[in-house]
């Protein structure tokens, strides 16, 4: 309903980047277990947003040209679905579809194995409540099962919210983004600072931006700072779509962060900065090359 031209185009446009434009840390997470991980993941990242941008861009146009009707209610509505039905038909249409929801389900199992990975390390560094239990690593699975087990319960319990109740499951969808986005930004933005200051040395031999590191991560932190406020914004449209109107809902990506960050600074602040280190059970002990260990340090 605003009169912003082509700017208000770009603006609606650019939701679909904020939302898809995330998730490549699941790629430099995995990409310890290959080959060189310092050189090759940077531009398996760069080579999997190219190809986002390339393949995500034709999709859209490619479904914009086939569409039967370019006015259809259905297009704003059903989106991408709609057009598949129409241009392919009911049997290879749906046939299509599945390959879709085939393709989501392999998306979300990557998160999963993401997320338990990440509660893996964390704990492993004993920067986890219960670091202990959550970092043991089962001898017969060779996994650390406890992780996988609670991830999957949190997610079970994140769809449990959501019924009858739509409202909040999109609530937490954009907090979800959201949080990634400030995670992102709490590595771009002292990083920026560095290179400012003239103290970011890449280290030798390693992937590097060279002289499009600084301009990239200022463009980096632009972007993630935008994204936040622009997914944040309380608009009643997206956070409280139907009635009745909850204040916590309209606000609830700035009361959820809020919680978070408050609440992690104060369990670091108070108990967790004392003990952080790698657990015992997981400290590398490097040879001393008489067939010993070395004595453990103070």
């Amino acid at each position: 309903g605003q009169t912003l031209g082509y700017f208000g185009a770009f603006l609606t446009a650019s939701l679909a980047s904020a939302y898809v434009m995330y998730g490549f840390d699941t790629a430099s997470s995995l990409g310890e277990e290959s080959h060189d991980p310092s050189r090759n993941a940077p531009r398996a990242i760069l080579r999997a947003l190219v190809a986002s941008f390339l393949i995500g861009g034709l999709i859209l146009l490619f479904a914009l040209m086939a569409v039967p009707n370019i006015n259809a209610e259905e297009l704003s509505t059903v989106g991408l679905q709609y057009v598949v039905l129409a241009t392919l038909g009911s049997t290879i249409g749906e046939i299509v579809l599945w390959c879709v929801v085939i393709a989501i389900t392999v998306c979300v199992l990557a998160v999963q194995a993401a997320g338990i990975r990440l509660m893996f390390a964390m704990a492993r560094d004993n920067n986890l409540p219960a670091g202990t239990h959550l970092a043991k690593v089962s001898p017969r699975f060779k996994t650390p099962v406890v992780p996988a087990v609670v991830i999957g319960v949190v997610g079970v319990l994140i769809l449990v919210i959501n019924v009858n109740q739509p409202q909040i499951f999109s609530v937490i969808t954009s907090i979800a983004i959201i949080m990634i986005y400030v995670a992102y930004l709490l590595v771009t933005t002292p990083m920026l600072i560095k290179r400012l200051r003239g103290k970011w040395t890449p280290a030798e031999g390693k992937f590097s931006l060279g002289k499009f590191g600084l301009p990239i991560n200022l463009l980096a932190v632009l972007w993630g700072l935008a994204m936040s406020i622009n997914l944040a914004w309380p608009r009643a449209e997206v956070y409280n779509a139907t009635g009745p109107q909850h204040w916590y809902l309209r606000w609830g990506a700035f009361v959820f962060v809020g919680i978070v960050g408050l609440g992690g600074f104060a369990y670091y602040w108070f108990v967790q900065r004392h003990r952080t280190g790698v657990l015992e059970s997981h400290r590398y002990v490097a040879s001393t090359g008489t067939g010993e260990p070395p004595a453990p340090s103070a």
